[in-house]
């Protein structure tokens, strides 16, 4: 299918992806909150080392998924689960508890997940159009 009489992909309008697709991102976006959960419980009970493992563990899950469903929004769907749950388990409940202690493996877990949730979205394949024109007219 040519897109040279159509525009530029930005000018398209938006479609709702297939079931499938929308199934992966669910399933993606779950992973990330468990990747999330088992990371906040790993880093702080090895560190450095478990800090390096849940590190290393979601920029595989974040990565992986822009890679396995061949764009951006497949590393955006673990990085939400993963940020949702990061999240709420700093928030403190009301008997004074939470998951997260202050503590130098805490706060670099937060802010090294979060700076890999960027790299990962910035380095995954974009969606490229499939017979468009190139710059050059060619």
């Amino acid at each position: 299918m040519s897109t040279a009489g159509r525009g530029s992909m930005l000018a398209q309008p938006m479609r709702r992806p297939p079931a499938g697709r929308m199934a992966a991102y669910l399933g993606l976006f779950l992973l990330g909150a468990i990747v999330g959960l088992a990371g906040a419980l790993v880093q702080a009970a090895w560190f450095p080392g478990g800090l390096l493992l849940a590190l290393a563990g979601a920029g595989g899950l974040f990565l992986g998924g822009a890679y396995a469903l061949g764009g951006r929004a497949g590393a955006v769907a673990p990085v939400a689960g993963w940020i949702v749950t990061v999240v709420l388990l700093t928030a403190t409940r009301p008997e004074g508890d939470f998951l997260f202690g202050a503590g130098v493996g805490s706060y670099l877990f937060l802010l090294g997940g979060m700076a890999l949730a960027v790299i990962c979205a910035t380095v995954a394949p974009g969606r490229q159009p499939v017979d468009g024109p190139t710059r050059l007219g060619k």
